[in-house]
């Protein structure tokens, strides 16, 4: 099986990055993936350690993996075979980013240890770990050098986190080779991410690499495995209105309250559980001129 390590990784979407790797249809290959911080957090780091993130360094993808026969409007086809993650993860409020950016305002970092398939939360409550590549894409048609950050019609940093062992994902080929790139491992997320952050860590995927010729992709397409489907009764919350992201806000802060209320969480550590626990879905999008957005969780982690 080729391998890549995590050390083989670049901070910008470019398609003129050398691939580090070629790989041909049918090949099963193993990534090395670096959390988000690019190293700069470790399982003894302090809020403090945040104010001095380099963030040229944040968010590095492995790659890029050339793919022998992939041409412009091919679609790459990634079979996502196994994911383990590491046995830590961070969770943080990074000022200026996030949904509710505006009101949490300063720096918190929060670590949650991983075993046996179970999250212990920095608060306390357990999740199980579901594992999920945050970013995954292949380089643009278009030249130049493009942020890791937004992700785009290539993929990228998608957060979507049913991207993860079982599942199968579709990426639009931009260039010859597709120039396939990787990172971001998260050993759970909710739906939205609310925070800007999930349980960020360090993982080694599995993957199967195939080509559909000729299948001109608008965006990504994803078929889910079963195992990142969440089951259960849950507790939501809901915004409504014309706007879906104040809609989306609007959610997120009742739910942020509804945790403290019922669990005497403080604001910022209730923030953070929804960004790793709760989904935000689009409820409604038809009823002219307001929308609904609900935001779920397990209503166990509130008893």
């Amino acid at each position: 099986m080729k391998h890549l390590e995590r050390t083989q990784t670049h901070g910008v979407w470019d398609n003129a990055i050398a691939p580090v790797l070629h790989v041909a249809p049918g090949d099963t290959i193993e990534v090395e993936l670096e959390n988000a911080s690019g190293g700069q957090l470790a399982a003894d780091s302090a809020a403090s350690a945040l104010s001095t993130l380099d963030f040229a360094r944040i968010n590095p993808v492995t790659g890029p993996i050339f793919v022998e026969g992939a041409k412009p409007g091919d679609a790459l086809v990634v079979e996502i075979l196994h994911l383990e993650v590491d046995a830590w993860g961070w969770t943080a409020n990074i000022p200026g980013f996030g949904l509710l950016a505006d009101r949490f305002t300063e720096p918190a970092l929060r670590i949650s240890r991983i075993a046996g398939g179970t999250i212990e939360l920095f608060t306390g409550m357990r999740l199980p770990s579901v594992p999920m590549i945050g970013t995954i894409g292949v380089a643009p048609a278009e030249p130049g050098a493009f942020s890791v950050v937004p992700p785009t019609r290539y993929g990228g940093n998608m957060d979507i986190r049913h991207v993860g062992a079982g599942a199968t994902l579709y990426l639009p080929v931009g260039v010859d080779g597709a120039l396939l790139s990787l990172g971001d491992g998260h050993a759970a997320q909710g739906d939205g991410e609310v925070c800007g952050t999930a349980i960020e860590t360090t993982a080694v995927a599995t993957l199967r690499i195939s080509l559909d010729r000729d299948r001109h992709l608008p965006a990504p397409m994803l078929l889910t495995d079963e195992r990142s489907q969440r089951r259960g009764r849950a507790f939501a919350t809901t915004g409504v209105g014309p706007d879906l992201f104040a809609a989306a806000r609007d959610a997120t802060s009742a739910l942020v309250a509804e945790i403290v209320r019922r669990t005497s969480l403080s604001d910022i550590d209730a923030y953070l559980v929804a960004s790793v626990a709760a989904d935000l879905k689009i409820s409604e999008i038809v009823d002219v001129p307001n929308w609904v957005v609900s935001l779920h969780i397990d209503a166990a982690l509130l008893d």
